[in-house]
C-alpha cells in the first residue's frame, strides 16, 4: 500500500475515533443531566438500571465503551426514550432563538420571557386555575410555607407525595424499589389528575423532581398558579438537616456537590413557574407575607387574621 494511501486511512480512522469520543462525551452529559434533573444519585440509577456504578460513572464521563443494550437500561431507569440520549439534534432547531436571547441583557430577557408566556399561555390562562402549587427543592419551605399559606387564606393544603403514596399503597422508597422511575411517574401523574378532579381552591406542595416530566409539569401549570420557592444550596442543605433529616449526608461526601448539580439541572425547569419567591435569609413571617400577596387572587379567598400562624427562624 502506498504511503499516501496509508496516511489517508489513518487520518480517516482518527477522525472516526474522534467523532465517536465526542458522541460518548455528549451521551454522558445527557445521562448525567437527566439523572440530576430527577434527583437520583449515581448509585440509585446504577441499581435501577442493573448496571455497575463504575460503568455508569464511565458513561457519564464519556469514557465507556458504549453498549446500546446497557444504555437502553439506563434510559429505561430514567423513564426516557433511548433516542433522547442518542439524538444529536433536537426536533426543533432553536439555535437562532438561543443566540438572539443571549444577546439581550438580563432585564430584556425577563421581558422577553413575559411576552412569550403571555402569548403561549393565553389559552391556559382563560381556564380558571384551582389554586397555588409550590415547587422547588427540598428545604425551600414548601411544606411549612404551604401549610401557613393555606391556614392564612382558609383553604386546604395537600402534599402530592402523600397522595402518590396513598395510591401506591407504599412509601416512595418502596415504589422506586419495586417499579423504579416509571411506576413513580405513573402514580405521580395519576395523583395530580386526582387533585385536579377534586377542584379547589387549594394549596398544593409538589415533589422537587416533577418538573423533569414535561407533560406532567405542563398539566400542573395549566391547572395551578405555580410558584418556585428558591433558596441557596447551603440553605437547602442546612434546613433539611435542621429538621433532623441527615440522609443527604449519609455516606455521601459529595452531597453538597450533588445538590448543586441537581439545582443547576432543574433551574431552567423551575424558571418556567408563573412566579418565584426567594426565601434565602428570610424569616417565615416575611416570606409568608410575600407569598400571600402573590397567591391571594389565585385562591379567590380573603386572608384571615395571622393569629395561629406557625413561626420559626426560617422557611
Amino acid at each position: 500500500m502506498a504511503v499516501g494511501s496509508r496516511d489517508s486511512l489513518l487520518e480517516s480512522r482518527n477522525q472516526r475515533d474522534s467523532a465517536a469520543a465526542d458522541l460518548m462525551a455528549r451521551v454522558g452529559q445527557r445521562v448525567r443531566a437527566a439523572r440530576a434533573a430527577r434527583g437520583m444519585t449515581r448509585r440509585q440509577l446504577a441499581q435501577d438500571a442493573d448496571l455497575s456504578e463504575r460503568y455508569l460513572a464511565e458513561i457519564e464521563n464519556g469514557k465507556a465503551n458504549l453498549s446500546l443494550q446497557l444504555l437502553c437500561r439506563a434510559a429505561d431507569a430514567l423513564g426516557l426514550d433511548p433516542l433522547v440520549l442518542l439524538r444529536e439534534k433536537e426536533d426543533h432547531d432553536t439555535s437562532d432563538l438561543t443566540r438572539y436571547l443571549a444577546g439581550l441583557d438580563g432585564d430584556q430577557q425577563a421581558e422577553a420571557l413575559d411576552i412569550l408566556r403571555s402569548h403561549f399561555d393565553s389559552q391556559a390562562a382563560e381556564e380558571a386555575t384551582i389554586g397555588v402549587a409550590l415547587i422547588g427543592l427540598r428545604g425551600a419551605g414548601k411544606s411549612t410555607l404551604g401549610q401557613a399559606l393555606a391556614q392564612r387564606l382558609g383553604c386546604p393544603f395537600l402534599c402530592l407525595t402523600d397522595i402518590i403514596q396513598e395510591r401506591g399503597g407504599m412509601g416512595v422508597e418502596e415504589i422506586f424499589s419495586l417499579g423504579g422511575q416509571q411506576l413513580y411517574r405513573r402514580l405521580e401523574r395519576a395523583a395530580l389528575e386526582q387533585v385536579i378532579a377534586g377542584g379547589g381552591p387549594l394549596v398544593l406542595e409538589i415533589g422537587g423532581s416533577l418538573v423533569s416530566e414535561a407533560e406532567t409539569f405542563a398539566r400542573l401549570r395549566a391547572s395551578f398558579h405555580t410558584i418556585w420557592l428558591q433558596a441557596s444550596p447551603q440553605e437547602h442543605m442546612s434546613r433539611v438537616m435542621a429538621q433532623g433529616d441527615f440522609r443527604p449526608m449519609d455516606g455521601n461526601r459529595g452531597a453538597m456537590e450533588d445538590l448543586r448539580r441537581i439545582l443547576a439541572a432543574r433551574t431552567p425547569l423551575y424558571a418556567a413557574a408563573h412566579a418565584r419567591l426567594d426565601t434565602s435569609g428570610r424569616k417565615l413571617e416575611e416570606s409568608l407575607e410575600s407569598l400571600v400577596a402573590m397567591s391571594q387572587s389565585h385562591l379567590a379567598v380573603s386572608p384571615k387574621a395571622a393569629a395561629g400562624t406557625p413561626s420559626f427562624a426560617g422557611p
